[in-house]
């Protein structure tokens, strides 16, 4: 039996047939899942079948309470499915982790005051304190992340960055640890943070035959950048940047070099490169790169076969010059992206 919230998720120890047991520990760690109104379902559900699915490995293992700011018994997921909650503890007891699921509901949860201040002192009282997906941004409303690396769904990587300036944000890992507190980007890496959380508790067999009864990666390969759609670049303010970022998407078979660049934009090389990237944020190397990187990406989700044409049409000039590109800016080679994401498939 697992249950939410005023019912207190405890692991039944009758509930062991899914697999063998390693060891049954005499403390269950304690772990407190906020769940506001419109939080996504997954984000809350997801980390909570890792743990159960831990406890058929080691009864005993965990105790979850999903708690929520409710005054009833329930709150409604973004679906539109209701879920239990137990309200709040107050004061927050001791616990060994608090996590905070996202959703819509935890992006407008930061204008509650109340809740912004649960998290606060929750998060003193735990262990560790985790988000999944924008429940970074209650973590960041409370102040938990200045200073820290930190990620959120890629969607709103660059909102979160741009709101809380203190806060390094990373787009690309599925999840970061820094210290005590771990971030994970959106929904179901949800699941890739609970792994590690359980493996950070239990160990890696433990994990890993958590990861097998659940059909999923232990760690899966890449990160959330192959899973974000189309390059979402700032438009530079000033007219002949501007008009050369259209004319470099066009063109990106094209000498891309800096010094081509500026010669077009009749800038001096070193005037070209200090306006480019106070305007956009970023080199002109990696602006380009990230610009063949998506156009190498739209040809292998249409099912392109030769990575060396993929190569050529992209502008790299070679199946290596893509592999490593592709390497560092997504996670995964292209062949595996391709199989992954092939329109085929």
């Amino acid at each position: 039996m697992f249950c939410f919230g005023g019912f207190r998720g405890v692991c039944d120890l009758a509930d062991t047939i899914r697999a063998p047991h390693y060891v049954l520990i005499s403390s269950a760690r304690h772990i407190l899942v906020l769940a506001v109104e419109g939080s996504q379902s997954l984000d809350v559900l997801g980390p909570v079948e890792v743990f159960d699915y831990a406890c058929s490995q080691v009864p005993g293992a965990y105790r979850v309470e999903v708690v929520g700011p409710t005054a009833g018994d329930s709150i409604t997921l973004s679906n539109g499915i209701r879920l239990g909650v137990a309200p709040l503890p107050e004061p927050p007891p001791r616990h060994d982790t608090l996590l905070v699921a996202g959703g819509p509901g935890a992006r407008a949860g930061v204008d509650d005051v109340a809740v912004v201040n649960w998290v606060a002192r929750a998060a003193a009282q735990a262990g560790r304190t985790a988000s999944v997906c924008t429940g970074a941004y209650l973590l960041a409303a409370a102040g938990l992340l200045d200073g820290r690396r930190a990620t959120t769904h890629w969607q709103f990587c660059e909102d979160l960055a741009s709101s809380h300036p203190a806060i390094h944000v990373d787009a690309h890992p599925l999840f970061i640890r820094d210290g005590q507190v771990w971030t994970s980007a959106g929904v179901t890496a949800g699941i890739d943070l609970a792994l590690a959380l359980v493996e950070d508790d239990l160990g890696p067999e433990v994990a890993l035959a958590v990861a097998r009864l659940l059909v999923v990666f232990l760690k899966r390969p890449g990160g959330q950048s192959q899973f974000s759609g189309a390059l979402s670049a700032q438009q530079a303010s000033v007219p002949a940047l501007r008009g050369l970022q259209a004319w470099i998407a066009a063109n990106l078979t094209e000498d891309l070099s800096v010094g081509a660049l500026a010669r077009r934009a009749n800038l001096t090389e070193r005037s070209f490169a200090r306006a480019f990237r106070r305007e956009l944020g970023q080199t002109p190397a990696a602006y380009v790169e990230a610009l063949r990187i998506e156009r190498a990406q739209t040809l292998l989700e249409d099912g392109a076969q030769s990575l060396d044409v993929v190569a050529q049409a992209s502008g790299f000039g070679s199946a290596e010059v893509l592999r490593r590109a592709f390497h560092r800016r997504v996670g995964v080679g292209p062949a595996a992206y391709r199989e992954r994401f092939s329109s085929a498939a």
